[in-house]
């Protein structure tokens, strides 16, 4: 029986997110040329010959939207359903890339950030590659110190409360999370005070600025809602 070989083509995407303005945000670029000219896609590109995926995903970062800061990228997983691209067979390596507060790389004119909430419309499957992603992040945010590759080196409790409500998408209770945090030696004083709401508050720092698993059962509670107040 007569076989019929199809070519593959392997690819690198990486969905790179940022704190940006007070909501997480997500980089694309819009597509040029068809399929799907004019929807926006996330950066990446076909793996060179003599690299391997995460390898690729780095150099596509840097080469195409000028993105080489990245504190932490670590693989979400394949996407190879058969028709997610038009034409030819095209399998995608995903990655996870997490950018600090302070990095704000000179953007090509087809390239902008989105707000996660908010995106446009995304070529092919990349719509489930980024919900995968933000899935990936809040997953870890529980168990793991990965909000210290969203945050600046130094921080108040106040600011990181706020990029992990950006990152879970619903209020997070600061005294909570410095108490979790503090109790996993997640989080150190600096000595120093930052201002915070115009007032003066302890600044803090992560322990750590790579990857660890801090509590591998742990899940950050959502805020328990405040009693109504009595009317006088």
């Amino acid at each position: 029986m007569r076989r019929f070989h199809h070519s593959t083509r392997h690819e690198a995407l990486v969905t790179v997110l940022q704190y940006r303005h007070g909501e997480m945000h997500v980089l694309l670029w819009e597509r040029a040329i068809e399929p799907e000219q004019g929807t926006w896609s996330l950066p990446g590109g076909t793996l060179g010959d003599q690299e391997d995926v995460e390898a690729s995903a780095r150099r596509h970062l840097a080469e195409k939207v000028d993105v080489r800061e990245v504190a932490h990228i670590e693989q979400l997983g394949v996407f190879s359903a058969p028709g997610r691209v038009p034409g030819e067979r095209v399998v995608a390596t995903a990655f996870l890339g997490l950018i600090p507060t302070t990095a704000d790389p000179a953007l090509p004119e087809d390239t902008a950030w989105f707000r996660a909430r908010d995106l446009p419309e995304l070529s092919f499957d990349h719509a489930d590659v980024v919900a995968a992603a933000r899935s990936r992040l809040a997953a870890k945010l529980s168990y793991t110190n990965i909000a210290f590759a969203l945050a600046p080196p130094a921080f108040a409790l106040s600011a990181l409360r706020q990029i992990y409500s950006a990152a879970l998408d619903r209020p997070v209770d600061a005294t909570n999370l410095a108490r979790v945090l503090g109790r996993r030696g997640v989080l150190v004083p600096t000595g120093r005070s930052v201002k915070s709401g115009g007032r003066p508050a302890a600044e803090h720092c992560f322990a750590d600025r790579e990857l660890r698993v801090t509590d591998e059962f742990a899940v950050l509670k959502p805020q328990a809602p405040r009693p109504p107040r009595a009317e006088s």
